[in-house]
Formats: C-alpha cells, structure tokens, sequence
C-alpha cells in the first residue's frame, strides 16, 4: 500500500470518501482544505455514460464561467490586416499569420488560447499535429474560428474554458480559485455542469452525467450529489 503523507492525511480528514457531498457542502469542504502556500485551483471532474471513439458520443463545448477561472490567460490570435488589428485592441497577447505559424512550428508555444478567423484556417491547419495534442487547435464549434475575435478574445480572457470529453469518459476543468468565496463557485461549478448537460450528444445512452467530484490542486477530491447541483437532467 502506498504511504500516505501527513498533509494528504489530514487533507483527508472530516470527508468521507463514499459519501455524496450537497454542492455548497462540498465546496466548502474543498476549501478549508485548500493549504498550499498559492492560491490552488479548484476544478471538476465528471463522468460521462459515454464512449467518446464513436464520433456520435463526443462531448466538447465552451462555457463562460459567471465569475471568471481567477487566472490570466495568454491569447494567440491567427488574423490579418483589420481583423489583426481588432485583435490587439481586444486584449490578444500573440497575433500574426505566416509568422506566427513558423514561431509555432519551431516550438514556442507561448499561449493558453488560440483563435483565428476563418480565412486563416488552411494556414492553421498546418499546425494541427502541434496544436492538437495539447487542445490548442481552434474550433468553430467552441467559438475559436470566428470573425468576431473581440468577442473571441474577451471571453477567454473573462473566464471562457473550453471542455472536452476524455477516452475514459471524463470531462475535467477548472471552475475557479480556492479564495473565490463559496458562492462564486457554486455558481461556476453550476454554470459548468449546466454546460457539460447541454452538450449532451445524440448518441447518448442511460444516465449521462453518472459522477462529479471536485477538489483544489493539493487537496483531496470530493464527490458531489448531482441531484444537488440543480437544474441538470442527468
């Protein structure tokens, strides 16, 4: 059996680990045990009664948290001319065309978020085996390719987080900060489940959304009564 630090251990203490959590419950309990000497993250996990390799089972979507993830995001923008310029006025960290697409080709990835206009899209798409293995390819179907990149860009600078469903059929994000207060993150861990519920896909069947659990970086998870979050058709 492996050996559990001290820390974990008293982490630990006070959640029982079969138990389902109320969300407020549950939130306040990954809080209290949120110790590191930096402001953890809090996220979520959620099992899907899905099979993402069929493509009819894929779960993938967006969702604006209310009150933000509590990190600053780097935004990379693929556009040219007006739509450049936009961009830059809009808060975009990286913008460029062929230029940009040769600084990633070499290896330098210095953004969280990439969005680029439709026209840039065959450029991009040279990328995608850079891109694409760390979620970073842009996708119209989570508002990246988009001729409204101040929107684009506002929204993952404000709390946008792109979501996407795991071979094993787990959805995970980050909802916020350890220091946000107990309602900022019930209305986020809310807002992303809602979200996740939405995107639910055709060929879906049984129970959809099965578990949730949440917890901070260096903190135990906690497993949370779905029924609790409100709103959700499981």
């Amino acid at each position: 059996m492996a050996h559990i630090g001290k820390r974990i251990a008293k982490a630990r203490e006070g959640i029982e680990r079969t138990k389902l959590y109320p969300l407020s419950d549950a939130v306040k309990l990954v809080r209290e045990r949120a110790k590191a000497k930096f402001d953890e993250s809090v996220e979520i996990a959620m099992n899907l009664g899905v099979d993402p390799k069929h493509a009819d089972q894929m779960v993938r979507g967006v969702v604006n948290l209310p009150n933000g993830t509590g990190r600053t995001l780097r935004v990379a923008v693929f556009a040219r001319g007006p739509k450049a310029d936009e961009a830059k006025a809009a808060g975009a960290d990286i913008v460029g065309a062929e230029d940009l697409v040769t600084t990633v080709q070499g290896g330098t990835i210095d953004f969280d978020r990439c969005i680029a206009t439709p026209d840039m899209m065959p450029l991009v798409g040279r990328l995608g085996k850079v891109l694409g293995p760390r979620g970073l390819m842009p996708n119209p179907k989570v508002g990246t390719v988009t001729m409204d990149v101040t929107a684009a860009v506002k929204a993952s600078k404000g709390g946008a987080v792109e979501f996407r469903v795991e071979k094993a059929g787990i959805v995970q994000g980050t909802i916020g900060k350890a220091s946000f207060d107990d309602g900022k993150l019930v209305e986020n861990v809310k807002a992303f489940v809602d979200a996740v519920a939405k995107a639910k896909p055709a060929g879906a069947k049984g129970t959809y959304i099965q578990r949730i659990a949440i917890s901070s970086t260096q903190g135990p998870g906690v497993k949370v009564d779905v029924g609790s979050v409100g709103g959700v058709t499981a």
